[in-house]
Order: structure tokens, then sequence, then C-alpha cells
């Protein structure tokens, strides 16, 4: 939305500057967009005076004047064809820059003769397209500034414009009176009110109107009337140089009239010319199918259902959005139907959008215009169109009525507290909302018939704060809702998930945060890719499915860094995976990645590829971290895309899994483009129990005075026995009395035969009431022995 600023001040008694007037409507919520003011370009150049004028001695077109200027006599070489003796001219001096020319003036010699500046002519200042001659001024004394001169002759050219962003619940303000409106309820001058007085008729209209009854919805009230005897042709200046001024053509008096109510008011109109219109006008639906050339020159089918303007012959306007070539106004024109009407602004934009019109009509017609400003509107253009036309008007012909848009709602001071915090008095919020349009009576604000955007009390309150500014608004600490310390914010399970990325970072893991969707064949790799986790819209093919494991998105960014040269990596991401598509199929999961080597290589030798107990050692230290017990079994049998020799499940019993850990099977490997070795490990932290207390005190700290005994044990067994079963036998041999377990040696072959290995292993033993002796050390080795054989079927090795 552009407008200049003495348009707005057609509307605004105010003495406020443009950088005043432009701060006050960005905090209004009218937020410029751009400010373009002649002035600042023409700032520097004066006036002169040219004393005299002679012949270049070496170039017939030049002549070499003495020009007088607030600095003095000055030689200048001037090519134009008007450069004489006595003209006051406007004269751009050596430093200067020259927007027209975009060239910064500076002293030179034309032809052997030194010239010290330029005297400009229009063009060259980018007034107009000008460039015969130089400015030659009929008053100003020398030394003034050529901006001051413009502003007092001719202000057209120095008339700032502005440009202002209006938001879609904002309509009224596409009208400068509306943005006056604003300006003046915040106190930057005072709104002028303009009386009318309507135009009473001299005949009956010969143009009747009527409104098919399927299409009262879409035109609730249709006005118009006929004017006799215009007389077209180019508008007067002033309103030429406004339109010009906002971007617009000027076409034709009758049309410039139509464009400034457009902008003015923010009521669009149009113009019939009654000559080519045949019969009466009927405003209905469509059937479909039906040709126009509208007045953009373009032929456009009308769908079924689209709101038309039709004559005996058929369709001549596109209802609210654009008139049709065949009716529209020349300079031939005498006689004119001037209509003013309101459209649904929903089916504007239904019908705009299927035609793909864009005009000014449409544009304020579907955001919404004023119903009750429809007669208004029409009655201030007719008399418009007689004073700058002249013409004999008929009697207004109206279809349909004013749709009741009426509504109030309650003013409660107490709410702009509650809802924007800003103390306001009830008296100045009063006044706001009167200022705004608002008519009270007693508490119930009645709203305006151009604000549709007013909905509801807490509309209301935002009206008085804008108005108010909320750039007075000040910070104020939220009061706490229970007294004493606060209850943590974060649950236990956020804490968990918080404390294992910490815990994952300070192992050396990068954190990736990967999408939620990843494509059918990576999801069913990991156990997902069904209908139940498909997405109906996807964004594309690659992300059509929920992830099922987030190994998926790390392998995914590990193959992209690796194609990057990037093959030691160490990742790892939190976030939920998903088995269904309903609420509460998804779960919480913790993964970590590692690909290649544990460092780069070294003299030393000390980088090795990365195994299974890399990540063993990971997984084991988050579920500490997150407070896992620190007793687990290790299970096989996880899921495919685990190695099935080289992984292990950390269990709580059989159907409390934890996590997992190991190598990723070769052909997970292969089918997501990932060069092993490949480590991982995998948490759910849902499953890790909470523990029982839930204070922040610790237990006391329960450590024995007695000396520890350590018995080394190894024992043969079968070569398919698992060390954890040895362990977790041993361990179970005296609970109270054997505080660790360690496997510290395995043999195979040799002397042990086919089928055999030795498995050697400590035990600790850490009394709490009195030193053992030897004998209580030989009957816990009995128990272990005889514990280790039950379990495994070993022996004792000798």
């Amino acid at each position: 939305m552009k407008f200049t600023l003495s348009w707005l001040k057609d509307h605004l008694d105010t003495d406020a500057s443009v950088a005043e007037i432009t701060e006050a409507l960005t905090d209004l919520g009218l937020e410029v967009e751009e400010v373009s003011n002649p002035a600042d370009r023409l700032k520097d150049f004066t006036l002169g005076y040219v004393k005299h004028a002679e012949k270049h001695p070496d170039a017939d077109k030049l002549r070499v004047c003495k020009v007088d200027t607030d600095e003095g006599e000055m030689q200048i070489v001037c090519g134009a064809p008007n450069a004489r003796e006595g003209i006051t001219v406007v004269v751009c001096k050596p430093g200067m820059y020259v927007p027209g020319l975009d060239i910064t003036i500076g002293v030179g010699k034309i032809r052997g003769v030194e010239s010290f500046g330029m005297m400009a002519s229009e063009r060259e200042l980018e007034l107009s397209d000008e460039h015969d001659g130089i400015i030659e001024l009929p008053s100003g004394a020398v030394g003034d500034r050529f901006i001051d001169w413009l502003a007092e002759n001719d202000p057209a050219k120095v008339d700032p414009v502005i440009e202002i962003a209006i938001t879609p619940n904002r309509p009224d303000a596409l009208g400068i009176f509306g943005i006056a409106r604003d300006l003046a309820a915040r106190g930057i001058g005072t709104l002028k009110t303009h009386d009318y007085e309507a135009v009473p008729g001299d005949f009956e209209s010969p143009v009747k109107v009527t409104i098919d009854e399927d299409t009262l919805d879409g035109c609730p009230l249709f006005t118009g009337r006929v004017i006799k005897g215009v007389k077209n042709g180019p508008s007067p200046q002033w309103l030429q140089d406004r339109l010009t001024a906002i971007g617009l053509r000027p076409i034709s008096a009758l049309v410039d009239i139509t464009n400034f109510f457009t902008f003015d008011q923010n009521r669009p109109l149009h113009v019939f010319d009654v000559a080519k219109v045949q019969g009466d006008l009927r405003v209905h639906r469509a059937k479909g199918g039906e040709t126009l050339l509208a007045l953009d020159e373009k032929e456009y089918t009308l769908g079924a259902g689209h709101m038309v303007i039709s004559d005996e012959n058929g369709p001549e306007s596109i209802a609210g959005i654009m008139g049709g070539e065949e009716t529209g106004c020349t300079d031939e024109t005498v006689d004119v139907f001037l209509e003013s009407a309101f459209w649904d602004h929903v089916q504007i934009a239904t019908t705009g959008r299927a035609l793909k019109i864009n005009s000014d009509a449409r544009y304020r017609f579907e955001r919404g215009v004023d119903p009750e400003f429809t007669l208004e509107g029409l009655h201030r253009a007719t008399q418009m169109i007689l004073d700058l036309c002249g013409g004999e008007p008929s009697e207004v012909v109206i279809a349909g009525d004013v749709p009741d848009h009426s509504r109030a709602y309650k003013l409660d001071p107490e709410r702009v507290q509650s809802l924007v915090g800003m103390d306001i008095p009830e008296s100045d919020q009063r006044q706001t909302l009167t200022r705004l349009g608002f008519r009270l009576e007693g508490n119930l604000a009645h709203v305006p018939s151009w604000r549709p955007d007013v909905q509801g009390e807490a509309d209301l309150v935002e009206e008085v704060a804008r108005i108010a500014s909320l750039t007075k608004l000040q910070g104020k600490p939220l009061a706490r809702l229970t007294p004493g310390i606060p209850k943590p914010v974060m649950t236990p399970q956020q804490r968990r998930q918080q404390m294992a990325r910490r815990t994952a970072a300070s192992l050396g893991y990068n954190e990736i945060v990967s999408y939620t969707f990843i494509d059918k064949a990576s999801a069913t790799l990991f156990g997902g890719g069904d209908d139940a986790t498909m997405l109906a819209n996807p964004i594309s093919s690659e992300m059509s499915h929920m992830r099922p494991d987030l190994l998926a998105g790390l392998l995914q960014a590990a193959a992209r860094n690796q194609a990057r040269g990037f093959m030691d990596l160490a990742l790892f991401e939190a976030g939920p995976v998903f088995h269904g598509g309903e609420p509460g199929e998804q779960r919480e999961q913790i993964s970590g990645l590692l690909v290649g080597r544990t460092g780069p290589k070294d003299v030393h030798g000390a980088a090795r590829p990365v195994d299974t107990f890399d990540a063993k050692a990971d997984v084991e230290a988050v579920l500490a971290a997150i407070g896992a017990p620190a007793k687990a079994q290790v299970l096989r049998g996880g899921d495919a895309w685990w190695h099935p020799g080289r992984h292990g499940k950390i269990c709580l019993g059989p159907k409390k899994v934890l996590g997992v850990f190991g190598e990723l099977h070769p052909k997970a490997l292969s089918e997501m483009g990932v060069k092993g070795p490949a480590v991982a490990f995998t948490i759910w932290p849902d499953e890790v129990p909470l523990p029982r207390k839930s204070g922040a005190t610790r237990a006391a700290l329960d450590i024995s005075d007695l000396q520890a005994v350590e018995r080394d044990f190894a024992f043969v067994v079968d070569e398919s026995v698992e060390a954890l079963t040895l362990v977790n036998a041993a361990a179970g041999a005296d609970k109270a009395l054997i505080e660790d377990v360690r496997v510290f040696d395995e043999f195979i072959g040799g002397s042990l035969g086919e089928g055999k290995k030795s498995l050697a292993i400590t035990v600790r033993l850490q009394p709490t009431d009195k030193t053992l002796k030897e004998k209580d050390i030989e009957a816990v080795s009995e128990k272990i022995i005889a514990k280790v054989s039950k379990a495994t079927g070993g022996i004792l090795r000798g």
C-alpha cells in the first residue's frame, strides 16, 4: 500500500516529520517497507542566475555561461538550446552527485574551456523525462535550495512516498483515510472529517439493476446511477500526480476517479459506458463456459458459480474483480453508469484465484471493505465526476440491502493488564476506542463496520494496547505458582536423556539430528516400512515412512561423511522411534555408532579398528550415567541388523531389555552404503527402572574396614559355554561375601583337547563382620566350584 505525505495530510492535520510518521506506523502494526523521499537526492542543489552567455569559441552548439551562485560567480559550459542570459537555473557544483546521470560532477575542460559544474535538466534530476533543455525557473533567489523552491511552487515533485505492508486482518488500512485514523488515534495529528451531502438525481435511471436470488449471498448490496453528459479526458494534474506517485498510470478522468477512491477510501468503483450497455444490468452466477474480454485485454473463461454483471448481450464485468473491455469508458464516452457494490470476500477470492486475476479491486474486496460506505462512496464519487467532468446525475438505483455487521463486546479495563501486562487507565482506553471509530454505550463497545477483524473482547484489548504502543511494555518476572523452592521443570525421563547426551558427548561422540522420516527400504531394513508408519503426504520419496530405529539415520549420516573422505566416525542421536502411527506407538531411544578406527594412524600403532567391546564400554558408561542397575545380564538374541555372534543384549531379565551393543550385520552396512568395521549401541531409557527413592539425598556410604581376599580359579568347560554363565554361577555361590567376579584369561586347544577351553576367573571376597580365616575361604571356594560345575558342566583345571 503506497501513499504520499500530502495525500495523507488531506485526512490528517499534523506537523509530524516523515520519520515520526513512519516510526508510528510500524509501531501501530502497519509496517513501513520503504520511504522514497525525492528531497533526499535534491537537497544539495541550489538556484543560480545566468548573468552572461556567449558562444563557445570551438563549438557551435555550446555556450560559455557566467552564473551567479551562493559561492560566487562560476563559469559553466552548457550545450542546452535554452541556455541564455537572464534565466534562473538549478546549479550542480563540483562534488555533487547527479542522480539522473549517476555521476559526481567535477571540474573539467570542454573543448579547451574550463567548466565548474553544470546546469541541470529535469531528467538529470529525475523529476521527469524532459531533457530538451535546462530547467528555467520563473522565480527564486540565487543560493536558495531547489527543494525549498519545489516545496513552495511544485510540491508534487518533492512529495515523499511511503509504502506499508498490510496484514490480511487490517482491510481498513487499505484506504489512506483508515491509515490517518490510526495515526490520529496515536496522537500524530488530528483526523479531518469530510462531510458530504447525497447528490440528488434529476431523472430516473435508464439502466436498472437486479440481483438473482442465488447471488444475494455473494452480492448483498448493489448501488449505481447514470450520469449523462460527462466530458471525459485527462484528469487534473493534482490527480495525475497522486496516482503516478504510487505507481498507477493515469488513464482518463473517469477511470482516475475510481482509482482515487480505491486508494483514498478503500472503496473500489467501476464505470460502464452506457452507450455500450444493452438493456438493464443483472448480477448473477455464471453457468460456466462464458467468455469475457477484460480491461487488461485478456480473455477469461468463466467457471460455474462465478459472479458476473451482465446486460442483454451477456457478461460485461467479472463482479468485484475487473470490468469488461466492451463497456469500458473512452474519451468519446458521454453517458456513464457508476457502480458501487458490496461483495462477499470469500467468493471474490475464490473467483480471483480460479481466473488468476490480480487487481486492486480484488485485493480489497477479498480482504473486506466497509459495507456501510457503499452508498456514501457512490455519492462522493458522483460529486467528483460532476466537478471534474460535468454531467447530470440520475436517481440512485439500489438492489439488495446493507448487510448487518453490527456487533458489540464488553470492554473490561482489567483485561488489558491480565492479557497484555500494561497498566492503562480506563479513560485512556475509552478514548482510544472512540478515536478508532468504536461507539461506546456503558461498557459495551460497538464495532465499526470497517473493522471486520474485531471479533471479541480480546480484540478490544489488542486495539488499546496497539495504540498505546507495545514498546512501553515492561518486562516483569512471573509470580511463582507455589511458595518456597519451585519443583523441577524437567521430568525424570528428560533429565535422563539430557545426561545420556552429555555422557555420549564426553565419550567423544558427535550428536546428529536427523529427520524422523526415512525411505521405505531403510525402514524395512530396521524392522519398519509397513503401512502403519507410512506418511499420507510425504515430502519426498526418501521421507516416506516414520523411522523405526535411530541407527538408520546414523548410518545414512556415516555414509554421507565417508563419501566426503571422513572414514573414522563417532556419532550419536537421541529421539523418538515409531512402531505405529497412533498416539503412544513410539518410544524414546539413544543410539551411538562407531565406524573405522579408534584414532589416526601413528608410529606406535596405537590405533586399531573399533570392536564390540568399544561399544560395550560406551553403552555401560551411558547406562551408568542415567542410573541403570550395575548388575545386568548380557544375552544373545538381538534383532536381525546385529551381527549374530558379535552382539549382546543388556537385560534385567529375559523380557526387560535396557539396550543392545555389538557389531552391525555386514548386510545392513552394505545396504546403507557404509564401509566397516562398524559397531553401535542402542539404549531405551524408558526401560531403565526409576530409583525407589525420589529424594536428592544419597544413602550413607557402606564400606568395610576388613581386608578383602582374592582367589583365582581356572575351569575347563566346553567351547560353547559362555563366560557370562560361568561368572554368574561363581557370583551366586555366596552373594553376601562375593563382591566381584572377573574373567582374566582364556585358553583354547593344546592339552585340553578339541572342543574344550579354559576360563580363569578372579573372585574377590569382602568380609563385613570378621576377618576371613583359611577355612572360611576354603568353604566359599568349594561352593564356587560346585556352582560352576553344576551350571557349566566344567571341572577345575589341575
